[in-house]
């Protein structure tokens, strides 16, 4: 079992974050957040798929006004991005933002980074501290190593520390793994406030689920991280919840949502596992409790493999049978179909839910 790194706990509105808490998912909303319809459906998107923090940019005066309107629109805690102006995080705070994502060394005045502090500890609203190897100042980090990142973090820490404040997280974020991973290590050995993963700039859907995969889990592993983001070139903000949460339950950090076991590709198939799959997925991302459910295609492992899951399917050429908890039932789909399959399975989950109430 892992052993997670002992941090103190900070609340994102109702949710929270390091100490015992569970590892909290985040995601980004990717329109102007001005535009209040688009983005509280994108937030309605990640809330049906298990996300529990969404972060909002915040440009300019319009895009804080909007908060108000859209924390009508959800219970999701919302954190505002604001980058230099003070103002901003003021607005966002006065119109019941749940949390800040603001480096209080950008802000020149000191008065003016105490006003925002004053806000945040009279509202209880918890600051991150976001440290990205891309926007390091070069004048007086030349190179962007883990030494550099820790510094700086480090820098906008002590200026809250020094104003008596402490609901801090930090996130010190690199597209360069090594970099990254190392960088929470060290900072994980200065300060025990809680962390929030992610490989920042991490490309495209496969790329970004490998490196995410590698330098969060890699940290994860060690016990170190609070909250996490799989960043996703696109707007298919679905992925970043989906793989956050693919990667800490495949740590058994939190058991959520429905685990697939398939077999790959390969000459014993017997049908078209891929298209099953496919279309499976599709019908249950929304599903928040766990179950582990075996789709095998052939005769070799598929039966052992749908023994050991929670419903299994395995599938021959002209039929297929269903097991359920280690059990063959009396279940059967003769001709199966990519569709048939999933109706079936997805029928199976379905009264399973309802069976126990919501808790599988």
């Amino acid at each position: 079992m892992i052993q997670r790194r002992k941090t103190r706990q900070i609340y994102v509105g109702t949710v929270a974050v390091g100490g015992d808490a569970p590892i909290s998912i985040q995601s980004m909303t990717s329109v102007p957040t001005v535009d209040i319809r688009a983005v509280s459906h994108q937030i309605r998107r990640l809330e049906e798929v298990g996300c529990d923090i969404v972060r909002l940019g915040i440009p300019d005066e319009a895009s804080a006004h909007a908060i108000a309107e859209i924390k009508k629109h959800t219970r999701l805690p919302l954190v505002a991005d604001i980058h230099f102006d003070y103002r901003l995080a003021l607005l966002c705070i006065q119109h019941g933002i749940d949390g800040l994502r603001l480096n209080p060394g950008n802000i020149r005045q000191k008065e003016h980074v105490a006003a925002v502090v004053k806000a945040c500890k009279e509202r209880h609203i918890p600051i991150r501290i976001g440290v990205n190897a891309g926007s390091l100042d070069r004048n007086r980090y030349p190179h962007p190593t883990p030494e550099a990142l820790v510094d700086s973090a480090l820098t906008h820490v002590q200026i809250l520390e020094e104003l008596d404040f402490f609901d801090i997280k930090v996130s010190l974020k690199s597209s360069d793994v090594p970099t990254m991973v190392e960088a929470y290590r060290l900072f994980a050995t200065k300060r025990d406030y809680p962390l929030h993963l992610g490989v920042t700039e991490a490309g495209p859907l496969n790329q970004a689920l490998i490196k995410s995969g590698i330098g969060i889990g890699s940290l994860l592993l060690e016990g170190i991280g609070d909250t996490v983001r799989v960043s996703i070139t696109g707007d298919n903000l679905e992925d970043e919840v989906e793989a956050a949460r693919i990667i800490l339950r495949s740590l058994g950090l939190r058991r959520e949502g429905i685990e697939i076991v398939s077999c790959p590709t390969c000459a014993r198939k017997e049908f078209d596992v891929a298209r099953t799959v496919e279309l499976f997925q599709q019908k249950t991302r929304h599903i928040r409790q766990y179950l582990r459910v075996a789709i095998m295609g052939c005769v070799v492992n598929g039966p052992g493999e749908a023994l050991e899951a929670d419903l299994g399917i395995a599938i021959g050429k002209s039929a297929a049978i269903v097991i359920e908890n280690g059990q063959k039932t009396p279940l059967k789909i003769p001709h199966p179909t990519p569709q048939s399959i999933t109706e079936v399975l997805v029928k199976e989950i379905e009264k399973r839910i309802q069976n126990n109430k919501g808790k599988l």
